[in-house]
């Protein structure tokens, strides 16, 4: 079973949402393990203090080294091996439905938030193994981040989810888009749900659907559409379905 502890300053934020939905759900019926540990804790000041102003002068301060290493080896004592440890900052690698796969075969995973101007460069340098990054944007704290990525790791963990095929068809898991879906009533507001949906029959669904998220990557992320290389059964069904201008709706120009 995999075990995801997030290093922060602020572990009730992080509670609240890794206790609800179907993450709460997975820790409650013991498939995931997730625990926030607060980085003050680590501290020796009599105050709990983990920051101090960096050298060379700049605005705001830094989170010191050692709370941040004695954390970390923490980690590794209470739980017999050394943690996988991620340090969440502006500076890594952008976070993608592929590294949350690779991510998901760790056993250990040790989440570090950064707050106010980051963390000393050496803890970076003695103990975290990568820099992950949930976009080209800076947030106050590594908190939103770090609940970003132990959501998308924890749901591929087994059990976590009723059946593989919940995430292997969504969005960016085989490098494509997800295609459209529809549920009842088969009409709303004058748009019909595609007949082939109605048809019952499951290889025509399942050729429509491939279509359609390859169709959907290529008009909307051209730059993932890129790397993707065609079969000829996928030739084969581009051609079988042909494209079909957006039906309008209900008060809308025909």
């Amino acid at each position: 079973m995999m075990r995801i502890e997030i290093a922060t300053l602020f572990p009730d934020m992080c509670d609240r949402v890794i206790g609800e939905s179907i993450i709460g759900r997975a820790r409650r019926a013991g498939k995931l393990e997730i625990e926030s540990i607060n980085i003050r804790d680590y501290s020796d000041d009599r105050f709990h203090r983990i920051d101090d102003t960096p050298y060379g002068g700049g605005m705001g301060m830094l989170i010191e080294a050692e709370p941040l290493a004695r954390c970390c080896e923490d980690a590794a004592r209470r739980n017999g091996k050394r943690p996988h440890v991620v340090y969440l900052s502006p500076k890594g690698a952008v976070f993608t439905q592929q590294k949350a796969v690779e991510l998901a075969q760790k056993e250990l995973l040790l989440l570090v938030c950064g707050h106010y101007e980051g963390v000393d460069e050496r803890f970076i340098e003695a103990c975290v193994d990568e820099e992950i990054s949930i976009g080209d944007y800076v947030l106050t704290g590594g908190e939103l981040a770090a609940r970003v990525v132990a959501v998308a790791v924890g749901r591929l963990c087994d059990g976590v989810l009723s059946d593989a095929v919940c995430y292997t068809e969504e969005s960016h898991y085989d490098g494509l888009l997800e295609y459209p879906q529809y549920t009842r009533p088969a009409e709303w507001r004058g748009r019909r749900v595609p007949e082939v949906l109605l048809s019952g029959h499951h290889a025509n669904i399942a050729g429509w659907r491939r279509v359609q998220s390859l169709r959907i990557t290529a008009h909307r992320r051209p730059d993932l559409y890129e790397r993707v290389t065609l079969t000829e059964q996928d030739h084969k069904l581009l051609a079988r379905f042909p494209e079909e201008p957006e039906p309008a709706g209900e008060g809308e120009p025909q």
